[in-house]
């Protein structure tokens, strides 16, 4: 796989280490199990996978080395370049400058640019009509784009089966970058609608099938349905593609169950779904899926420690649903630095639904002999980050010195 420059000040040689030892030992990467730290009476379990995916690196190696090879001009971020405050904040201490917030509200007018700005899009991607105003100013994009890979997959899977017919569902937070992106390109080429979660592909099924009359499409999916959208013939055949960073399991739900509507309305089976339904299963996000498999394998493997530390930016989508797996089974605290790990007594964490955050006390049991903690990160955190996580957890019980011997162990495993 391609290596990225990426600045070392997001590496961390523990966390190298251990990530380097078990790929040696698991190059398959079929092992989903924990990573265990023994730490004398504190022991942490850390996720098989977790931290910069492939798409973030190369979105960050794009990113610096426009930086480093455009001094003198004026640089600018469509939007935050991934969701992790530390790697936004760097990049606007180099002079970087964000045309949008998260949402696509406009903070620096398009009418300032210049044709030899540099424009930076964002690893979510962009939608058309914002490609297409600033290839009217002049602006090259090419160079500086840093959509991730696996989003433009999405993008060229809608495109094929647009081709055949098809209209694009799409599985996604409607207000995130990456779903507008998403959604600007599949509808430039086929009727295109978004579902949120299992409740509107439910509703929509009641379409699908005449439960519900055609009129009251409109108002249900207000603002998520494209132009000329036809509720009476643009579901006919239909092909689901996801936010990559959606719970896969989420997105299989709704797939299966649409799949299940299509063969009973149509009276359909397997061998002709696909004429009225396209498989797009090879849609979902590699590194998205490993992320969480990993969290269940940490969940599978630990079921008896005290809680987890999900760490990340709290406008992470991936980081969010890592957060929302770990705390069905434990208590669980999403943490976006070491920071907020106040002392043995306090933490401040975020509610991934609300986005508050808020301080609980006593989150660790001072009474028991041995602490286990869980541990894992979204795609978008450094892993210097989580490095300073579990090194602030071990001074809490006076054990770093542990980790240093760690470090080499892991290097020469």
């Amino acid at each position: 796989m391609k290596k990225f420059e990426v600045p070392n000040i997001y590496r961390s040689a523990l966390i190298s280490n251990i990530k380097s030892s078990r790929s040696r030992l698991d190059k398959m990467k079929k092992d989903f199990s924990p990573t265990l730290l023994e730490l004398g009476s504190l022991k942490i379990y850390l996720a098989r996978h977790f931290g910069f995916c492939y798409g973030v690196e190369n979105a960050i190696d794009i990113a610096f080395r426009t930086i480093r090879e455009n001094k003198g001009k004026r640089i600018f971020l469509l939007s935050e370049m991934i969701h992790n405050p530390q790697v936004n904040a760097d990049l606007e201490a180099e002079g970087v400058q964000f045309l949008q917030d998260t949402y696509g509200n406009q903070l620096i007018d398009f009418d300032n640019l210049k044709k030899d700005d540099v424009v930076l899009i964002p690893a979510f991607g962009t939608t058309l009509e914002i490609e297409e105003k600033l290839a009217s100013i002049g602006i090259q994009t090419e160079k500086f784009n840093t959509t991730c890979p696996f989003v433009e997959k999405v993008w060229n899977r809608s495109g094929q089966i647009a081709e055949k017919g098809y209209s694009i569902i799409v599985h996604g937070k409607p207000k995130h970058e990456e779903t507008r992106a998403t959604f600007s390109h599949a509808s430039d080429k086929t009727p295109t609608l978004i579902l949120n979660n299992f409740k509107d592909a439910q509703d929509l099924a009641k379409f699908i099938t005449g439960e519900s009359p055609a009129n009251e499409f409109y108002e249900r999916f207000r603002n998520c349905y494209s132009e000329g959208f036809d509720v009476n013939n643009d579901l006919k055949k239909i092909g689901v593609v996801n936010q990559t960073t959606q719970l896969a399991s989420d997105t299989l739900e709704i797939v299966n169950f649409l799949r299940s509507v299509y063969k009973s309305h149509y009276q359909l089976d397997d061998s002709n779904i696909q004429t009225r339904f396209a498989d797009t299963r090879d849609t979902l996000c590699y590194a998205t899926n490993d992320n969480q498999s990993a969290v269940q394998g940490l969940m599978e493997e630990s079921k008896d420690a005290d809680f987890a530390l999900v760490v990340g930016g709290y406008k992470s989508s991936n980081t969010s649903h890592l957060v929302e797996i770990c705390e069905k089974s434990l208590p669980t605290y999403f943490i976006n630095s070491a920071d907020k790990l106040l002392s043995k007594q306090s933490i401040v964490s975020c509610n991934w639904k609300t986005k508050e955050e808020f301080t609980t006390e006593n989150y660790i049991d001072l009474h028991k002999e041995t602490i286990k903690v869980l541990i894992t990160s979204g795609a978008s955190c450094p892993d210097a980050i989580v490095e300073e996580v579990v090194y602030k957890l071990a001074s809490f019980f006076n054990v770093e010195p542990l980790l240093e011997n760690l470090e080499t162990t892991f290097l020469n495993n």
